[in-house]
């Protein structure tokens, strides 16, 4: 499961992954969770970034992990795009200071 985003802040870590049995899904989402979530959450990113399932997450954190991914949304569909043709994908590493 390649994780392709850490989107870290003061208070959390992000992570943003795609699972290895996404290769077999057509339309392009990540998933996203914190250390210690159980059941993640499911975003799709096209044809626009939209929450599927909510997890673990409250409404609030689904909310900003929605936005994160609306604004990062191009660089998540490169990587998906890597991922799809079976090629190494890259993590991107944001730090968020507020």
């Amino acid at each position: 499961m390649p994780k392709i985003l850490l989107y870290i802040t003061a208070k959390v870590i992000w992570s943003f992954l795609f699972w290895n049995t996404d290769y077999n899904e057509k339309r392009a989402h990540v998933h996203v969770g914190k250390r210690s979530t159980e059941h993640l959450c499911k975003i799709w990113l096209e044809p626009v970034v939209e929450l599927d399932k909510q997890g673990d997450l409250t409404d609030a954190q689904a909310k900003e992990v929605l936005e994160i991914a609306k604004q990062y949304r191009e660089r998540l569909l490169s990587q998906w795009s890597l991922f799809k043709q079976g090629k190494p994908v890259r993590i991107i590493k944001v730090k968020k200071t507020k």
